[in-house]
């Protein structure tokens, strides 16, 4: 029986939470360094989801300029999220603002521990979880490269699980390739990197390696050139993507010449 042709680019659509996108690219919001900066570099990466820092971005006062009126969130699905939380009760209170102010439910739920790590804090992160799904959100939630704590979150009802590759705004890639492949064989939900991204072939790595998508901001927005870093992130995720639908070939340690060695002329 011949094998099915891969997907093609049109049909490799990905869901969480009933949503269906085409771009494997999540992209942040903030640290650039204006608002239309913001736009161009996001519409340059293809993405359409974008993550929104509730406790960062003017998202409700019409006085002063608004992400809304650069990102349109008609065009783009906006993931409210908690950065800058380190206490459960500030995350939960931070979502609960957002969807007051904008009534989104998808969010991206993070906790984090105390400089200079900023390391995911799992007992604060469980805790917040627990609160926002009782409240009906539907949580894609940043979790440390743990199999048990990401299955802890996973079975609480968290849409999608959010593994770090790397502390949060290192830019060091993807230091942990083998616990994210543990993370990628046991989760049901989609997976996301999320954190350590620095440059192309680190969210190209993410991809080969079989992740749902890549989530990213400081990669791009602190790039010399964030328009061209974008676009650069944008094939970067799509060549992963391909890369692993194909299956790469198998590593060896000794040499394997590409012609054949039968039929020599002598």
């Amino acid at each position: 029986m011949d094998s099915l042709p891969a997907p093609t680019a049109e049909a490799d659509t990905w869901t969480v939470a009933g949503r269906t996108f085409r771009s494997r690219l999540v992209v942040g919001t903030g640290k650039y360094k204006s608002l239309e900066e913001t736009a161009a570099a996001i519409a340059a990466s293809g993405a359409e989801m974008v993550t929104v820092a509730v406790r960062r971005v003017n998202l409700s006062d019409p006085n002063a300029p608004m992400l809304q009126d650069f990102v349109d969130p008609k065009v783009y699905t906006y993931l409210p999220n908690t950065a800058g939380c380190h206490t459960a009760k500030d995350a939960v209170r931070t979502l609960r603002l957002a969807r007051e102010a904008g009534g989104w439910n998808l969010v991206k739920l993070e906790v984090l521990g105390p400089p200079p790590h900023l390391y995911p804090d799992m007992q604060a992160t469980q805790e917040a979880a627990e609160a926002l799904i009782r409240d009906g959100f539907e949580v894609m939630v940043y979790c440390a490269d743990d199999p048990v704590a990401a299955k802890r979150l996973e079975d609480l009802g968290c849409v999608a699980v959010m593994p770090l590759g790397a502390p949060i705004g290192s830019g060091l890639g993807i230091q942990n390739a083998a616990m994210l492949s543990l993370l990628i064989e046991q989760t049901k939900v989609p997976l996301l990197v999320d954190a350590g991204v620095g440059t192309a072939s680190d969210a190209a790595i993410a991809m080969e390696l079989g992740c749902t998508a890549v989530l990213l901001n400081s990669a791009i927005a602190h790039a010399r050139d964030p328009i061209r870093m974008a676009r650069a992130m944008k094939l970067a995720v799509e060549a992963g993507r391909l890369a692993h639908l194909a299956g790469r070939m198998p590593r060896r340690m000794g040499a394997d010449p590409s012609s054949p060695l039968t039929g020599l002329i002598r």
